[in-house]
């Protein structure tokens, strides 16, 4: 995953989530029960957060073909076609997107105008052209640093990524949490 790389992408960033970025998120979650995970893919992501105690009470997988882990994961659901219902007994999304933009982009502005959302991504993305739309809706950007996507690889990513708030009735843009303040707070 990355701009600098020249491997073949999977579909849909298919890749699962490691355990290492979800840890910056955590501190974050103070008063968070439940969570829904709509790009769920095989569901690493719904395991690391339900071992630090979080429930999951809503899971979809934008694609078909992936033999969740669990039937709890609704398959080859659209993202984007679940409304408020899907999400109800949720405090709020978490999710890893695929990055592809012009699937990403539509998935922030929906989630965020359903709930409290947490998207993880690169961290570039705040800096873009493309995020001026979107990043006044963001509250909080809490740095991730370089994720080890491949499991197996003796290699992080190119790129560093970041964990993403965003709720669309916020409109005055985000606060960074910097890997040196999270270290400071511990």
């Amino acid at each position: 995953m990355g701009k600098r790389s020249d491997f073949q992408r999977r579909p849909m960033d298919d890749y699962d989530t490691p355990a290492s970025p979800v840890a910056p998120l955590l501190p974050m979650l103070a008063g968070v029960r439940t969570f829904a995970e709509p790009c769920a893919g095989r569901g690493h992501l719904i395991r690391h957060l339900e071992a630090a105690g979080l429930a999951c009470v809503f899971a979809c997988e934008i694609r078909t073909g992936l033999n969740p882990p669990s039937s709890a994961i609704e398959e080859g659901v659209d993202a984007l076609a679940c409304g408020r219902d899907c999400f109800a007994m949720a405090d709020v999304i978490i999710t890893n997107p695929p990055w592809t933009r012009q699937l990403m982009h539509p998935l922030i502005w929906h989630f965020a105008s359903i709930m409290p959302t947490w998207l993880l991504f690169d961290a570039d993305w705040c800096h873009t052209v493309q995020a001026a739309s979107l990043i006044r809706h963001c509250s909080l950007i809490v740095s991730v640093g370089r994720v080890k996507w491949m499991a197996g690889s003796k290699h992080t990513g190119k790129d560093n990524s970041s964990w993403y708030r965003f709720d669309r009735r916020h409109t005055t843009g985000p606060k960074f949490i910097g890997r040196e303040e999270r270290r400071l707070a511990a």
